[in-house]
């Protein structure tokens, strides 16, 4: 597409896209927002479906378990069959359930089995926090030094990303010695999309399990979970899913592990085989699937919440429009800083999100070459929220849900006011 740098014509990418009316589904702050990734927005739905289970709990008290028109205790299944088709799963394969990295340390008990001298874990360098604290304490807990035990692929020097082939052949070189390969979906820093059927093979062809973190992938670019032999993964539901802050997590496990005794579970009531749950026995016997992973009960109200998101991931066809308009969003935000820094007379806003719209979702990260504290702080001042993340990046997150082409382009228009005046 040939773009333009002008307001008519972003506002003519408006009237053609099909899915402009899914904006009015959400309540929009006074200011542009491009900080979907760190939390989205909420739906107008959300205390619709939040009020008719404080209903419930008025009208049936403990009850509500059993009685109404959507009962707790089953209350999970109804996600299940519409986060299936965000993430490319069976509605068996995944489960609501908890945070995202108490769902990484469950999974990682499961999925992390160090034996002998196969007990490394592979990974991306600079994941963010969360998997890098987890990843440390379950090798830790297993009794190994996380400096000899983990390995970390780090970009190429000069380069923000990772190469593929780099991935690869890390895990090709120390195969015989790894026990598992987890990467997040999409780097959060970067933005970068990362190949995970080819870092799937690689990882199973060295006879390692493997898993993602997929807090900024689900709900922000396609995924074929069950289809790549995904071993298992977790999300969280407050980026690019509009669940709420702290909003409850979800899991992935390939349906060819619901009947491998030897996983290491750590059990819970609720993950129980649900005819004879109350029947209140020892020894536990899983539900088949992932509802087997789960401890404790449905965590109703967090499970309203995103129930009221996933409402409109459906109404908005699932993933393959929000990818189509996702992918012309983020070109049009790539073309529109190039054209500031055209205008500047230099690249002082270097973009480090991969250019292939193949390797990136929905997320565009800068670095500006000085001032970039500043140039940020002065965003905000301007009503223009993006997301900084030290030492020098602005991440700048247009979400097809609910941004539009005009935000693109007034954010590009700030950018350039701002430059001239503090440059």
């Amino acid at each position: 597409m040939n773009f333009e740098n002008n307001l008519s014509f972003a506002q003519s990418l408006d009237l053609q896209d099909p899915l402009r009316k899914m904006r009015d589904e959400y309540l929009l702050p006074p200011f542009i927002y491009l900080c979907g990734n760190s939390l989205g927005l909420q739906p107008k739905v959300a205390k619709e479906v939040l009020n008719v289970q404080l209903t419930n709990w008025q009208n049936f008290a403990v009850e509500g378990w059993f009685e109404g028109e959507s009962p707790w205790m089953f209350y999970h299944k109804e996600l299940k069959k519409l986060m299936a088709p965000i993430v490319g799963a069976k509605p068996t394969e995944v489960c609501p359930m908890n945070t995202l990295t108490v769902n990484l340390h469950l999974l990682m008990v499961s999925f992390y089995q160090p034996k002998l001298n196969r007990f490394k874990i592979i990974m991306e360098a600079g994941a963010f926090p969360s998997d890098q604290y987890a990843i440390e304490s379950q090798v830790r807990f297993h009794g190994y030094d996380p400096r000899e035990a983990i390995i970390e692929v780090k970009p190429r020097d000069g380069e923000y990303t990772l190469r593929t082939e780099d991935i690869v052949t890390a895990i090709e070189t120390h195969g015989s010695e790894l026990a598992l390969v987890l990467f997040g979906g999409v780097n959060y820093f970067t933005g970068q999309w990362f190949d995970m059927p080819a870092i799937t093979n690689a990882g199973h062809q060295v006879g390692a399990m493997v898993g993602f973190d997929l807090a900024h992938a689900a709900g922000n670019v396609p995924l074929a979970l069950h289809d790549w032999n995904i071993d298992f993964a977790c999300w969280c539901s407050y980026k690019y899913q509009n669940a709420g802050p702290g909003g409850i997590s979800g899991i992935f496990v390939h349906e060819k592990h619901f009947n491998d005794v030897t996983l290491n579970r750590f059990a819970g009531w609720w993950g129980y085989k649900e005819s004879t749950r109350f029947k209140m026995e020892k020894g536990f016997v899983p539900e088949p699937g992932a509802d087997g992973w789960q401890l404790s009960c449905t965590q109703v109200m967090p499970m309203a919440l995103y129930h009221a998101s996933l409402q409109l991931f459906e109404k908005a066809g699932f993933m393959e429009p929000l990818r189509s308009k996702s992918k012309i969003l983020t070109e049009y935000l790539y073309f529109i800083i190039n054209e500031v820094n055209i205008e500047i007379g230099y690249e002082h806003f270097k973009i480090i999100t991969p250019k292939n719209e193949a390797d990136r979702g929905a997320q565009v990260s800068i670095i500006a070459k000085s001032d970039g504290k500043e140039f940020f702080d002065k965003l905000v001042e301007n009503h223009v929220l993006g997301d900084w993340r030290e030492p020098n990046v602005i991440r700048l997150s247009p979400v097809p849900m609910y941004n539009s082409f005009e935000d693109i382009y007034k954010t590009g228009e700030l950018l350039l006011t701002l430059s001239k005046s503090i440059l």
